[in-house]
């Protein structure tokens, strides 16, 4: 039996919930760390007397140009693999909206807010530097996007963990930026459209939905068929990743009688390794690689689009999310957490300043056809994402002994039952089994003292 949830904001989670985001985020981290294992392999390849190589593989083309797939390397991992981690991300809003934090309005407010401000901020950030520098506009939406894979990976390197209600509160961010992030390349990054092939991919959108509907089982007919929307998808002149979206949001994510996990729960779970461990990892290895020279860098600071991208990540970020947080608190009247503190917002919101996979995905859409500028504004995503995750890191690290204490007050288990004892505080029988063990240690030590007192008597007694 679990105590109620704690209904103030960063409050406890529910057990459920707890459990969900311990496992979800476990993936994402070890897919962070590859993401991270990935972006230096692409630096180090694309800077190296093999550039020229880097290169070459980037734009090998390969696929069936009769269906207009013949693509590049590079176009695969972007189109292709991030299909699979949109995918990912649509049953993940999906959850969200249903059985996770976004289901109660009440409790969404804050961290929606808290997401489109965060999104917000940053591109009115971009768009003031260039439009003081008479840069382009065009990449507006390059620095809105938070990469919860790449955040964890650092917490991961820094050796730094954070209590559930802020990972919670992270990776709700997260889901909200993709939503939006989602909703963005839908609208502005969709060329000239096919109707005949959007017309095919809503067709079979259409029959995907009808055939979750009546329970039909086998990944041999769903795999098949979801290949088929992703090509037409693709054709239709609508980003590919949209496909993966419209697919995740469709699986169904509440439990029915007799189920442990929904069937939504259940494909993430056997998916959500493939998005974080290859797909991911792969478009970063053949995105990421751009010229990290003296004079790169030093464009980066110099050139509006550019430092427009490196201000929106660092400043646009974490003004807009701690900012927006602020004032829906304040507003609502919500009161915070009393084991945390509003630094631990801000510090929380300075990580979600790194925006990696979605920021380069964007970066590409939005200025393709430049390629020269498209290198920039990726190194320029990178540079601002290594600020970001410094700056966190540093934040973060002053408070890391307070996260260790909530973190081991969160999963003490002295009954050893498998249900933190936090979670029990209103359960009659937790209280009797800890009674029980008190018991049995006061009768040791009991025994301990007499044994001790005997000891000392014999060592005491003259010879």
């Amino acid at each position: 039996m679990s105590a109620p949830t704690d209904r103030k904001f960063l409050g406890r989670l529910s057990l459920p919930e707890r459990r969900y985001l311990t496992d979800a985020l476990r993936t994402e981290t070890v897919g962070g760390v590859l993401l991270l294992a990935a972006a230096v392999a692409a630096l180090i390849w694309a800077n190296s007397p093999a550039a020229e190589s880097y290169k070459s593989v980037q734009s090998f083309h390969i696929g069936p140009a009769a269906l207009g797939l013949d693509l590049s390397i590079q176009h695969w991992a972007a189109d292709g693999l991030l299909a699979i981690f949109f995918f990912v991300a649509g049953i993940e809003l999906k959850r969200e909206l249903v059985a996770g934090e976004l289901r109660d309005p009440k409790a969404a407010a804050l961290p929606v807010i808290a997401a489109i401000c965060g999104m917000a901020a940053p591109a009115l950030v971009y768009t003031l530097v260039n439009a003081l520098g008479n840069g382009s506009t065009d990449g507006w939406a390059v620095p809105t996007a938070t990469d919860i894979a790449f955040a964890l990976a650092v917490l991961a390197v820094i050796g730094t963990s954070l209590p559930s209600a802020l990972r919670a509160f992270l990776l709700t961010l997260a889901v909200v930026d993709d939503l939006f992030a989602i909703l963005i390349i839908a609208i502005f990054f969709t060329s000239d459209l096919n109707f005949a092939a959007l017309g095919g991919a809503f067709a079979g959108l259409l029959l995907f939905w009808v055939l979750l509907r009546k329970n039909v089982r086998g990944w041999y007919v769903y795999v098949p068929l979801a290949l088929v929307i992703w090509a037409l998808m693709y054709n239709s002149g609508v980003h590919a990743t949209i496909a993966g979206v419209a697919m995740g949001l469709m699986l169904r994510c509440t439990t029915r009688e007799g189920e442990k996990h929904s069937p939504g729960e259940h494909i993430e779970h056997l998916v959500r390794p493939l998005s974080a461990g290859l797909a991911v990892p792969l478009f970063a290895l053949f995105s990421a690689g751009v010229s990290v020279s003296g004079g790169a860098i030093g464009d980066v600071f110099t050139q509006p689009v550019t430092l427009g991208v490196v201000l929106g990540l660092v400043v646009g970020k974490a003004v807009g999310i701690f900012g927006g947080t602020w004032l829906a608190a304040r507003f609502t009247k919500a009161e915070l957490n009393p084991d945390l503190t509003w630094p631990d917002v801000f510090a929380v919101a300075t990580l979600a300043g790194i925006g990696f996979t979605v920021s380069l995905l964007i970066g590409e859409l939005a200025f393709a056809g430049d390629e020269a500028l498209t290198d920039e504004v990726k190194a320029a995503v990178l540079i601002g994402s290594l600020i970001a995750a410094v700056l966190a890191s540093v934040l973060l690290k002053l408070r890391v002994r307070k996260y260790q204490a909530l973190i081991a007050d969160e999963e003490r288990d002295e009954d050893q039952d498998g249900i933190p004892d936090i979670y029990e505080q209103d359960n009659p029988a937790y209280h009797l089994r800890m009674a029980e063990i008190h018991e049995r240690k006061a009768a040791e030590h009991r025994e301990r003292a007499q044994a001790a007192g005997a000891s000392r008597d014999e060592a005491d007694r003259p010879a």
